[in-house]
């Protein structure tokens, strides 16, 4: 089996068959898959939002812990009025985009790549928070699994790339049984402690490791707000709805805004409902230890349940699958959201390019690849990588609403006002967070996303300049072709044998003026090569260069120089003899001169260069 037909196999074991280009509309998304691709990440926050709250409220004393209820309301109600905020950017873009499009369309260019640029870090950020808070969940249930963190995660990120490389129609039939498990045992928790609490059947959970330190900041204003910007990561993700529109089944706009509305309101039940009952049961947040540490949703299954059971396991489970999978959501929108730039010339065009099972590969690749980085760099550490989670998502929210607001009043039409209004609400509050979140975690390292935005929309219009600078160089306006009436054609030669022959018979086809070129690096060996030369050179000339330092690259480029300078408006075509190895390692056992000569005249004008592949059996 030769090399491609073994990768061929191997790709199609991991990725499945190519899909044909006319089946694209079957790969579409109803709205039960669309809520278990799109919805993921959001609907896994409330697994460590609540925690995030506790987490900072307890540094101030047990009886702060009160004040995550009121903080939770806040960010549930702020969670509904951003969703239904981008039901509005649903219907009035269903080619989908979000926030770049949005913003770019009624703000200008600049705010448009600023929210393109916060959304695809916030999709890195995604990925490795996601990750890594499933694997926290893992550890919870297993605290000897600690030490394998890192791993875990980055196998994580393997298995959720390939099931995404196998298409949207397939990566929803994967991920949709976790999705609605984590939902059934989420609810089934809720109901069971409301039950429990109603009841008067109410035990403080015990700790089962080392607890956070108490009383060691003063309960104020900024400490309030620190918790409130913590929690505000239960928002993240509402977005992407509203940038995947063209991935559901018709009618589009209608069964997004659906799915849209649906997911929040399932956001808040279990965001709201876990607060509740963490703070029924008087869960405190642990402090990580080399032997692990405890989630709070963990604490919360442990109360509720009665220990570590059957149930309690299926939770965890339950837990450990959407937060990983919760990655799945960026992995649909980052590739798609890049897709969009490409296609706008601001990111490189691969971007664009569909792989066989219409997915944008190239964008998960890329996604991957950065989410690993980063988790090697966290060392797969949720509490260490919040920080720099939400100031992108939030940039995003803000620019949309308000390009929406401008949309409203520049286009009128009946109702116009109140949209406005709404999305200007929408627009204030999601801004107000914006400045404190960035404000209470600049110091954590928030600074780092808010350096990254301004750099990474340069990087856009650099590459914007780029394609536009080809463009102007290609067009054929007001442009007369120059005539060209020669072309010197040059096979550099290392001796005579078959490929050369071959090389040889094929410039002929091309030219009347073919030169071969020898280097002289051993007058034994050129004797030999000139009574060779004499029998199979074809009547073409040979040119021996002289090699004082026995280098065979810089005679030859010189005589190049040499040859152009004869003809400087035409053509000179090198022609490559070049062996091609029936196994892959067997290129170790040849030199790559090819390879080198065509590097050196990569950037060189005038000059073509052409290889004539001479196959080699086993």
């Amino acid at each position: 089996m030769s090399e491609g037909s073994t990768f061929g196999a191997l790709k199609q074991v991991l990725v499945g068959k190519p899909i044909p280009s006319h089946l694209a509309h079957h790969e579409r998304l109803s709205k039960v898959t669309g809520l278990a691709v799109l919805s993921s990440d959001p609907l896994s926050s409330v697994a460590y939002a609540t925690e995030e709250i506790v987490r900072t409220l307890i540094l101030a004393g047990a009886g702060a812990l009160a004040l995550s209820i009121p903080i939770a309301t806040v960010i549930a109600a702020l969670l509904l009025l951003v969703a239904f905020s981008y039901r509005q950017t649903i219907h009035a873009y269903p080619g989908g985009g979000g926030a770049y499009i949005v913003a770019k369309e009624n703000l200008g260019p600049i705010p448009g790549l600023a929210a393109a640029a916060a959304l695809l870090i916030d999709y890195v950020m995604t990925v490795a928070v996601s990750i890594a808070a499933g694997v926290a969940a893992v550890v919870s249930a297993f605290p000897r699994w600690h030490v394998s963190r890192t791993e875990m995660c980055l196998a994580f990120v393997v298995l959720i790339a390939i099931g995404n490389l196998r298409g949207i129609r397939e990566s929803g039939r994967i991920f949709a049984a976790p999705t609605y498990f984590f939902l059934a045992s989420l609810l089934s928790l809720i109901a069971a402690g409301a039950w429990r609490a109603m009841s008067g059947d109410l035990t403080p959970v015990p700790p089962s490791g080392t607890p956070t330190p108490t009383g060691v900041a003063v309960l104020g204003t900024f400490l309030v707000l620190r918790a409130f910007a913590n929690g505000c990561t239960a928002m993240t993700g509402v977005e992407a709805i509203s940038n995947g529109v063209p991935a559901f089944k018709p009618p589009e706009a209608r069964n997004a805004a659906t799915t849209l509305i649906v997911m929040a309101f399932l956001c808040v039940t279990l965001f709201v409902g876990i607060t509740l009952l963490a703070h029924a049961y008087r869960v405190v947040p642990q402090e990580e230890s080399a032997a692990g540490y405890e989630t709070v949703v963990s604490q919360v299954a442990r109360g509720v349940l009665g220990g570590r059971g059957p149930l309690y396991y299926c939770v965890q489970a339950a837990t450990m699958l959407i937060l990983v999978l919760a990655a799945n959501t960026a992995f649909q929108d980052f590739p798609r959201l890049s897709s969009i730039l490409a296609r706008d010339r601001y990111m490189p065009r691969q971007f664009m390019n569909q792989g066989d099972r219409l997915a944008f590969s190239n964008g998960i690749l890329v996604l991957s690849a950065l989410a690993g980085i980063l988790i090697v760099v966290f060392k797969g550490d949720t509490h260490a990588l919040i920080p720099l989670y939400m100031i992108g998502v939030f940039v995003s929210f803000t620019l949309s609403q308000a390009g929406m607001v401008r949309k409203w009043r520049r286009e009128g039409g009946r109702g116009w006002l109140g949209s406005a209004l709404f999305n200007l609400v929408g627009a204030v509050s999601t801004c107000v967070v914006l400045v404190v979140v960035a404000v209470t975690k600049f110091a954590e390292g928030a600074w780092i996303i808010v350096v990254l935005i301004p750099l990474v929309v340069l990087w856009f219009q650099s590459v914007h300049n780029h394609y536009a600078r080809v463009g102007a160089q290609l067009s054929l306006r007001g442009w007369r072709p120059e005539p060209r009436n020669h072309n010197t054609v040059l096979v550099p030669i290392g001796g005579v044998h078959r490929a050369v022959v071959q090389a040889i018979q094929y410039a002929k086809m091309l030219s009347g003026d073919v030169r071969a070129v020898y280097v002289d690096v051993d007058p034994k060996a050129t004797e030999e090569t000139r009574r060779e030369w004499e029998r199979w050179g074809q009547g073409v000339p040979l040119v021996v260069l002289q090699s004082a330092y026995r280098s065979l690259m810089e005679p030859l480029l010189e005589y190049i120089e040499q040859v152009d300078a004869e003809r400087p408006d035409d053509f000179v075509t090198i022609v490559l003899p070049e062996f091609v190895p029936a196994r892959w390692w067997h290129h170790l056992l040849h030199n790559q001169r090819a390879l080198l000569i065509k590097g050196a005249l990569l950037f060189k004008p005038n000059t073509v260069v052409t290889s004539v592949p001479f196959h080699l059996s086993k």
